[in-house]
């Protein structure tokens, strides 16, 4: 028999509609309360091992002023409920719950965000018990590293793989999010069938609703043919929404409800088409600023935030440099038809003294680079930039750098970095967490040529 649950939950309906999924499942349902008054009596003689919240309930106190008191006793909770109120998502956010649901939801979804909470609160117990994966087994092609933050990515990548939950990727740009995405997919019952990935940063905002759910022919001037959106194409399979923080508030709206009812709606037509797709999401954002500051819906961030993976920067995991180096090397060695085949000691030094602000993607690009200019079998040093400097710097003549300054120095510092490259992948652009168009003009205002130099 599975944990002890109390279902805090005023409409008798869908409390009745909760016990029977979890009873169904093995789950021990020991009450139904539908006030906070009766929550607390049910808590303390029925000894319950986790708790169902809704926030509205009968009676002076929310679902809200219990959860303060559930962490108080240490007793895990998740919250259900359709109340997606802004203010009222930020004081539930505060409580630190270790999910939320809205309602409705399919039984399954229920089942899986119980299995990822509980791992979420043994994680934090420090206990992880039979989903501990021995550490000694945790390789995954294509993840190249042995250092503890590794491996504590490669383990939540493999247990969430199976589920068919939502994950979210966090990490600076050039950590591997992508990579990390088509792992997930790979290890997943889904790995027969395509991974599409979407770049939300790169879709036009005129044109996300169409490019993500497609359109119908005539939808709109242009839309000569019948087109088949990103969701669509991944049917069966995985979509991954890379910089899930870029997209704007409308089609944030319009994504929740994919989420909620696994079906969607071509633009300019009138029939809805189910779809079942795996959500895997990244973001080098604070989706938590994001939401304090009014451009991401708290109940999208909770929807995707169901299993988060962090990914660490190289700095954090430098004793994997020269694996990964050596890893490039072999790569690039290959398609360039080139016999370099080891790099010098002096030269591995210089990576593991190197900050790498550009994470794992500036290390391939450097390797990259110096294969095709090595011209013996041995990459004896690298020519790396010096660090960026300190916005406090003070100028020779004793005066501080005006703003003005500052701002072109650190711009031309990224395109150094960048090789010159201002969009895309590895541009200077995403190292510096502006929009191409953004950078661009800020490139003309301060004078700035494309070639940097």
């Amino acid at each position: 028999m599975k944990e002890k649950i109390l279902i805090v939950e005023d409409e008798f309906i869908v409390a009745n509609d909760l016990k029977i999924m979890l009873q169904k499942t093995g789950y021990q349902v020991v009450g139904i309360a539908s006030s906070v008054v009766q929550a607390r009596k049910l808590i303390e003689d029925k000894k319950p091992e986790w708790v169902l919240l809704d926030i509205m309930l009968k009676g002076d106190l929310t679902g809200i002023d219990l959860a303060w008191e559930l962490r108080e006793m240490n007793l895990p909770f998740l919250y259900i409920s359709a109340n997606t109120n802004q203010s009222t998502l930020e004081a539930v956010k505060a409580t630190q719950p270790y999910g939320f649901m809205v309602k409705p939801f399919r039984e399954r979804d229920l089942i899986v965000m119980l299995d990822i909470a509980k791992y979420r609160f043994n994680e934090e117990k420090g206990s992880l018990g039979e989903a501990k994966i021995d550490n000694q087994i945790q390789e995954i092609e294509g993840i190249v590293g042995s250092s503890q933050l590794l491996q504590e990515v490669i383990e939540k990548i493999k247990i969430v793989a199976p589920a068919e939950t939502s994950v979210l990727i966090l990490g600076e740009s050039g950590t591997g999010k992508e990579r990390v995405a088509h792992s997930i997919h790979d290890l997943s019952a889904h790995q027969s069938n395509p991974i599409v990935i979407v770049n939300c940063a790169a879709l036009p905002q005129s044109l996300i609703e169409s490019e993500l759910f497609g359109h119908e022919k005539g939808a709109f001037t242009g839309a000569n043919t019948l087109r088949i959106g990103k969701f669509e194409q991944a049917d069966n399979g995985t979509i991954f929404l890379d910089e899930i923080g870029e997209l704007p508030l409308d089609s944030q709206v319009k994504l929740l409800r994919v989420l909620q009812e696994k079906e969607i709606q071509r633009l300019g037509g009138n029939k809805t088409i189910k779809i079942n797709v795996r959500i895997v999401a990244a973001t080098n954002r604070s989706l938590e600023k994001e939401v304090a500051e009014g451009r991401f819906r708290l109940d999208l961030y909770y929807r995707l935030n169901v299993f988060p993976i962090q990914l660490p920067t190289l700095k954090e995991r430098k004793e994997d440099i020269e694996a990964l180096a050596n890893h490039f090397l072999k790569k690039y060695a290959a398609s360039s038809r080139k016999n370099v085949n080891s790099i010098s000691p002096n030269a591995l030094s210089q990576l593991k003294n190197y900050d790498w602000p550009g994470n794992i993607r500036e290390l391939e690009h450097l390797i990259e680079r110096n294969v095709l200019l090595a011209k013996t079998t041995e990459i004896e040093k690298f020519d790396l930039p010096s660090t960026t400097p300190s916005t406090f710097e003070v100028v020779h003549t004793g005066k501080m750098k005006s703003m003005e300054e500052m701002e072109k120095e650190h711009i031309m510092n990224a395109l150094q970095l960048c090789d010159g490259k201002v969009s895309g992948p590895g541009g200077a652009a995403e190292m510096l967490k502006i929009q191409p168009q953004t950078l661009y003009s800020k490139m003309k205002k301060l004078g700035i040529k494309q070639g940097y130099n």
